[in-house]
């Protein structure tokens, strides 16, 4: 496979066109999200990539590209710490092309940080997709889409009875010379396993070595277990009230008295942070609003955790590797699997949408969610995250019902354009 080539999942192929550099661009006319405010009447300054100016009274550059944004938001560039797929494809295919196609249809909604979220699998899928992720993060430049932050190693590592719609086949319990094997890679930034697994505190141990952001998902853990996962490392579990324990599960688990488990933790520990799927098909509205109140902007992420169904018809479509994933429906709206549902099927941005709706936050709030906030915990957000000095120039320009109009990758304009249309792959529609 030529890596300078991109492939959509119809089979038409486009040559990868170097983007062009800019050297100073001036966005103005438009509120800046900050994360704590609105900022009216001011322009950003953006050189060579990173933004070196925000304020009214900043002198616009001689030579400098101007770009109108009256009637817009201009917000950061959203941060996905949890997302599979998109636009035909999955990281788990295993294969360049499939990374390109997901980084560029994530881009079209908003993202422009990505990490590349493993399913489970087999050791040689999930080494594949370790190894066309650190390819594509290598010769990425900004007119391919999102930027790879980092690998997001979340399957294998899943308690047996919360599996999920992942490939059932592929979970396992964590194996040391498998997983210090992904820690030698420094692309490898945040780490999954369910704390009640036998091996899950070494795991946690030697993910936190690798200054990993340490997650505890598809898990039915008790109180107890997560204090010693919280001592080896946890400050994050996924995708909050989704398959992760409840005192149900666990009281089904463990008998009574009934005990309290990963909802009641997270809430009560002040370290640890959690997400939420706002896709409007996963989590009420009162869901939404009651995680936002309970644990505030510094702990909340918002996250699409889509599947390759993003930007694709209705249809039936592999969950994970096309080569041996499991099935799932998407109706446009969300991906279901015999009922129970199976990971989303839209972008950033109506993640945003439906929890700016949901919880009535003010707009800074809800667009920390996407950017500031998972920034800071995967380590980044020197980098990236806010609309700030020395910041990548990776800006958003969003209508008032905060469609998204224009995405700029360090300063480089990315194309908004429609996803892929057609059949679903791999099945009918």
């Amino acid at each position: 496979m030529n890596p300078k080539r991109r492939h959509t999942p119809h089979g038409r192929d486009t040559a990868d066109v170097k983007a062009p550099v800019v050297g100073t661009l001036v966005i103005e006319g438009g509120r800046i999200v900050l994360p704590d405010r609105l900022l009216e009447g001011s322009r950003i300054v953006c050189r060579d990539g990173l933004i070196t100016a925000i304020g009214p009274r900043v002198a616009i550059p001689r030579g400098a590209i101007g770009i109108d944004a009256r009637g817009c938001y201009v917000a950061p560039g959203f941060v996905d710490l949890h997302v599979h797929g998109g636009g035909g494809a999955d990281f788990m295919d295993g294969d360049v092309a499939a990374v390109r196609t997901v980084i560029a249809s994530h881009a079209r909604h908003g993202t422009t940080t990505i990490f590349p979220t493993t399913t489970t699998g087999t050791p040689a899928q999930i080494n594949a997709m370790l190894a066309a992720c650190r390819e594509v993060h290598d010769g990425w430049q900004p007119g391919d889409g999102a930027r790879i932050g980092g690998v997001h190693v979340y399957g294998p590592y899943f308690a047996t009875d919360k599996v999920g719609c992942h490939p059932r086949d592929g979970r396992r319990d964590p194996h040391p010379k498998e997983y210090a094997a992904w820690f030698t890679d420094d692309l490898v930034r945040i780490a999954t396993c369910a704390a009640e697994l036998p091996g899950a505190e070494a795991f946690y141990r030697a993910a936190s070595r690798s200054k990993c952001l340490v997650t505890c998902g598809h898990s039915n853990a008790t109180w107890a277990e997560m204090e010693r996962a919280y001592r080896a490392g946890v400050r994050h579990v996924d995708h909050f009230w989704c398959a992760m324990s409840s005192v149900a599960s666990l009281r089904a688990r463990c008998g009574t008295p009934m005990q309290a488990g990963m909802e009641q933790f997270v809430l009560a520990t002040p370290g640890m942070s959690t997400e939420v799927i706002a896709d409007g098909a996963h989590l009420a509205p009162e869901l939404l609003a009651f995680a936002l109140r309970m644990l505030g902007p510094e702990r909340l992420c918002l996250v699409t955790d889509s599947s390759r169904a993003l930007d694709m018809p209705a249809g039936r479509y592999r969950f994970g590797p096309e080569d041996g994933g499991s099935w799932f429906d998407s109706d446009g709206t969300v991906g279901r699997a015999g009922g129970a549902l199976a990971s989303s099927v839209v972008g950033m941005d109506q993640m945003v949408r439906t929890m700016h709706g949901a919880t009535r936050a003010d707009l800074p709030t809800v667009i920390r969610l996407a950017s500031l906030t998972p920034a800071e915990r995967a380590g980044i957000a020197s980098e990236c995250g806010s609309l700030a000095v020395g910041k990548r120039a990776d800006i958003l320009l969003l209508s008032r019902r905060l469609a998204v109009r224009r995405v700029f990758l360090e300063g480089v304009e990315t194309t908004v354009q429609p996803g892929p249309a057609g059949s679903a792959v791999g099945g009918g529609g």
